[in-house]
């Protein structure tokens, strides 16, 4: 590996200060705190800075890097194609986009057969709200138009997507008004019931009430599609109670509209099995997916419908779906891909991550026993999520001038471990992560969560 200067480092950082919009940073910030950090090379769940400084990534990049990094077979295969076809000629396809469509058909739920490729997730949910909105165009109900999603959830940075979600972490005033005809249910998430419920299934039952009202408020014939992920991680891992899924499916079969699982994160062994929605044996209508499907080796996403869906859009030119994403379906990215599903097969890295998550389950919560500032530990597979409080009985957050997530996240990295520090923390490692390092990420936490009680006076 080749390490850098500090003064080589120092260009660098200057250059992206002045040329380059680094997600979620403010330029000036980061010039105080000499940043941003450059990262040069991976390998498995770690990863190494231009200094040589190694993490274990305890975020897995951005929930994406399902089988780690360095795995040189995926640039092979991209590598192979790209001295073959790199492009394809308007209105073809190519040999690996087929053939991932045809793979992607075979291990998704149900009857989710026709894939429409994207360049990312964000434009998966835009595809997929779209998709809804032709569907009832060509089924003869062309006043269903609205979408119902839930607070707290995230589904992307399109002007569309981002109506949708209603995270707090990605406040949406700069953008407004936004798209119109989007109503947001509670967050089936227990520890926070909106509606009081004191179980899961409760809360499941009442948050499902809450959507069954937006729709008969608005009027059942106006309401396009119900849009939510299996698991929300804006809120921490917001694992709903085991009914939710059944009732949701069950209750837009009931009025007619379609049900979108977005499982762009919990896609590709996440949560333990390939796809979330599996946990619950259901088939939604329409389900999108990016991330995990190259593990982020090339940028790629899918809308994947059910037949009843397709076949709409099947019988004449007119029909046909008038929507395209330029870099949709790139035969280079679905070869990656094609790669990279085989390597989660082969390795059994969905079967890895249950295994793993409920190691690491099993010691965040015994952190929970240990540090009274964690007020709830859930998650599924290798998406789990910590919760921290000021008090556990009210379940009141620190003040925004505690400054915990940047106290958290500094103390994290400080003993070598990524993680993003917050009232409500995601921990989701790649799926190929070992035992050894499961226990190095909550050995780290045990001591950083404890020091930030200490200077917090929350012991």
């Amino acid at each position: 590996m080749a390490t850098r200067t500090q003064a080589e480092v120092t260009e660098l950082q200057e250059s992206a200060l002045e040329h380059l919009w680094v997600y979620l940073r403010e330029p000036s910030d980061m010039a105080e705190k000499g940043e941003p950090q450059i990262f040069v090379e991976g390998k498995g769940c770690k990863v190494t800075d231009a200094l040589g400084n190694t993490y274990i990534d305890g975020m897995s990049g951005l929930w994406l890097k399902n089988v780690g990094y360095g795995r040189t077979e995926i640039a092979d295969a991209a590598y192979a194609q790209m001295l073959k076809l790199t492009y394809m000629p308007m209105g073809t396809t190519s040999e690996p986009t087929i053939k991932l469509a045809e793979k992607v058909a075979s291990i998704t739920p149900g009857d989710l057969t026709r894939c429409f490729f994207t360049s990312g997730g964000s434009e998966a949910n835009e595809t997929a709200m779209k998709l809804s909105r032709a569907y009832f165009k060509r089924t003869g109900e062309p006043t269903r138009t609205k979408f119902i999603s839930r607070k707290g959830s995230y589904h992307g940075a399109t002007f569309g997507t981002l109506a949708l979600g209603g995270s707090q972490y990605f406040p949406k005033e700069d953008y407004e008004p936004l798209l119109a005809g989007v109503f947001h249910a509670p967050q089936p998430l227990p520890y926070h019931c909106e509606y009081g419920g004191t179980t899961p299934e409760e809360c499941a039952e009442l948050c499902i009430k809450a959507i069954e009202d937006i729709i008969l408020f608005q009027g059942p014939s106006t309401i396009a599609a119900v849009v939510a992920e299996p698991i929300s991680s804006p809120m921490g891992a917001a694992v709903p109670g085991p009914n939710y899924w059944p009732l949701l499916r069950e209750l837009c079969d009931r009025y007619g509209c379609l049900l979108i699982a977005d499982e762009v994160i919990t896609g590709f062994g996440r949560t333990g099995k390939m796809f979330a929605c599996e946990h619950w044996n259901v088939t939604p209508d329409i389900m999108t997916v990016a991330k995990g499907i190259t593990s982020g080796y090339i940028p790629m996403g899918g809308a994947i419908t059910r037949k009843i869906i397709s076949d709409a859009f099947v019988g004449s030119s007119k029909a046909a779906f008038r929507h395209v994403i330029t870099f949709g379906g790139h035969p280079v990215a679905s070869a990656a891909a094609l790669r990279n599903i085989q390597i989660l097969e082969d390795e059994h890295m969905a079967d890895n991550a249950a295994v793993m998550g409920d190691r690491l389950l099993e010691g965040l919560n015994d952190l929970k026993d240990k540090h009274k500032i964690i007020g709830d530990v859930r998650g599924l597979g290798l998406l789990c999520g910590v919760e921290l409080v000021k008090d556990r009985a009210t379940k009141e957050h620190f003040p925004a001038e505690a400054d915990l997530g940047a106290r958290l996240t500094q103390g994290f990295a400080d003993n070598g471990i990524l993680l993003r520090g917050g009232d409500a923390m995601n921990v989701a490692p790649p799926l190929c992560v070992t035992p050894g390092e499961i226990d190095e990420i909550l050995s780290v936490m045990d001591r950083v969560i404890g020091q930030a009680a200490h200077e917090l006076g929350a012991e």
